[in-house]
């Protein structure tokens, strides 16, 4: 199989890039200016469950494992998965990565990360998803159609 860059959808950043840089940045605002914006109990709580619900990104990557293909936006796609996660969600590794960046923020009781979560859903969704979509379509075609038709792109 050719990987020429024709071969990949041209992604913009590496997904877990554009979560990390600006989690680490409102992680940094809270330890300079804290900004808290739970109960300290509630934080918690939260916190965990958002974490452990953000394992679905992880039942992700086993999916494309399982499917002989490879989650790296920059290594052409083998197989379209449609299998584990794929069934409710077209985007479980990134809406995992989004579940898990909620889960840090609330854990930490910090509302810096959350007020960057807009832009990295709005850079995702055109340099990430819209891509890798046009990519998918031109890749399996109808049998990607049908898919999207039938599964939603979060949730």
């Amino acid at each position: 199989m050719n990987s020429s860059r024709s071969d990949i959808p041209g992604v913009v950043a590496p997904p877990p890039l554009l979560y990390a840089i600006p989690l680490a940045l409102g992680l940094l605002a809270q330890h300079l200016r804290p900004f808290p914006f739970l109960p300290q109990g509630l934080a918690r709580v939260a916190g965990i469950g958002l974490v452990v619900l953000g394992f679905i990104g992880f039942a992700g990557i086993l999916a494309f494992r399982r499917a002989k293909t490879s989650p790296n936006p920059w290594e052409p796609t083998a197989a379209l998965v449609v299998s584990g996660p794929y069934r409710w969600t077209r985007n479980p590794m990134y809406l995992g990565f989004t579940l898990l960046y909620l889960g840090i923020a609330a854990w930490v009781n910090t509302l810096w990360p959350v007020l960057g979560l807009p832009v990295i859903l709005v850079v995702m969704q055109r340099g990430v998803i819209f891509r890798e979509e046009a990519y998918l379509e031109a890749r399996f075609g109808e049998e990607y159609r049908r898919y999207k038709a039938e599964v939603r792109r979060w949730l």
